[in-house]
């Protein structure tokens, strides 16, 4: 299900990546691919083994609950795979989901209707799912809990930022970005959404920046879709520390890495998060990284990052002056990053993923004891013979 794939954001990030891993290991299995608008196809359709299919829909709810599931059995699919959090509760067949946090029952920053939708379908989709895969620790555990469901029915699987991620250090390259996006020489990069930014601790981001501005030489740059309203609706000046904020809007992923590169350090107190790519992007790219010590932030930087309490602008703003201020714990951040970011793969994120797929297709169709590369698992799997 390829709804989300058109998405500016995380989730859309993340479908993308996930079904190009899958495609590109899963070279034994015929996909189809379910979109729901004709100008999202195209991006796959060069591999002989995937099939773009357009299924039309008027709604979200309609195309899930009703197109999807007809085209599933139309299509005689074995089983069906979405990267967000629902399933057609009518799907002939098994179905996956991936579920992306908790925020719809831990976080204030989500509407009253969402959140009501959530709390009375989520039920239904975790019984309909044949397995369900879970962004972080963090959010297999609350799950599991509240819902009581069966150990193992919703397993984690960290993934990464994409392979374009990794330490600009093309001169050229690094001053075509500075240009384009009118970089100062020197900064700390924040990243966010308009409709995201209170939940990413706009606020404090800024009050903490304000504290610090006379103590160092650094800007604030502020990446991300239409983050130049900021500047009236949080009264930031156009003078003093406020012209030093930079708004500099959407950053295209193909320079995101230089971004990333050029930036003394990435802060990113955001409230709630359960998987932060921003955070996993930033350690490849060897960025130091100050964030909160909060739910899937702290989980996902463990040591490699200086924590920070995003309730408290002045423990945000101490922490934020110390990284710019010491060079040698700057460079030990940076160390630490490069020895965690490993964790965070979109190859192990595939592969664990289809190895979800596959399970679920073998019960349905081969009973338990079937062997796993007889249905397309490829046998060089570091978890080929315990995947179950």
């Amino acid at each position: 299900m390829m709804r989300a794939a058109a998405e500016r954001g995380g989730v859309g990030v993340f479908t993308v990546n996930v079904v190009r891993e899958l495609l590109r290991i899963g070279t034994d299995h015929q996909w189809l691919l379910f979109y729901p608008k004709a100008g999202d196809l195209g991006g796959f359709a060069g591999l002989s083994h995937v099939r773009e299919i357009l299924i039309k829909g008027r709604s979200k709810l309609l195309w899930d609950q009703v197109q999807v599931p007809l085209a599933c059995r139309r299509e005689r699919v074995d089983v069906l795979y979405h990267s967000k959090f629902t399933v057609p509760l009518l799907s002939p067949c098994p179905s996956i989901m991936t579920l992306h946090g908790t925020g719809w029952f831990t976080s204030p920053f989500f509407g009253k209707l969402d959140v009501a939708y959530i709390r009375a379908f989520l039920p239904l989709y975790l019984r309909k799912s044949a397995a369900v895969a879970s962004v972080s620790k963090l959010t297999t555990e609350f799950y599991t809990s509240r819902y009581k469901l069966p150990i193992g029915k919703v397993r984690t699987t960290y993934f990464g930022p994409a392979p374009n991620f990794v330490r600009v250090r093309d001169e050229d390259q690094l001053s075509l970005v500075r240009t384009r996006y009118a970089l100062p020489d020197r900064y700390v990069l924040y990243l966010t959404k308009y409709r995201d930014a209170e939940r990413k601790n706009i606020r404090g981001t800024l009050e903490a920046f304000r504290r610090v501005a006379s103590h160092t030489d650094h800007d604030l740059v502020i990446g991300g879709t239409d983050v130049e309203r900021f500047r009236e609706e949080y009264n930031v000046p156009s003078d003093g520390w406020g012209k030093r904020v930079h708004f500099v809007g959407w950053i295209d992923q193909a320079d995101l890495p230089s971004v990333y590169s050029l930036a003394t350090v990435f802060f990113y107190p955001s409230w709630m998060e359960a998987h932060p790519i921003p955070i996993t992007e930033a350690l490849k790219c060897e960025t130091p990284v100050v964030t909160s010590n909060r739910n899937g932030l702290q989980e996902l930087a463990g040591d490699a990052a200086l924590l920070v309490d995003p309730d408290d602008p002045a423990s945000m703003a101490e922490g934020l002056e110390r990284v710019l201020a010491d060079e040698n714990l700057r460079n030990d951040l940076r160390e630490r990053g490069i020895a965690r970011s490993p964790v965070f793969s979109w190859e192990r994120c595939g592969r664990e993923t289809l190895e979800l797929i596959i399970s679920a297709g073998r019960d349905a169709r081969r009973g338990p004891d079937a062997p796993m590369r007889e249905i397309g698992l490829p046998t060089d799997s570091p978890r080929h013979s315990g995947s179950r």
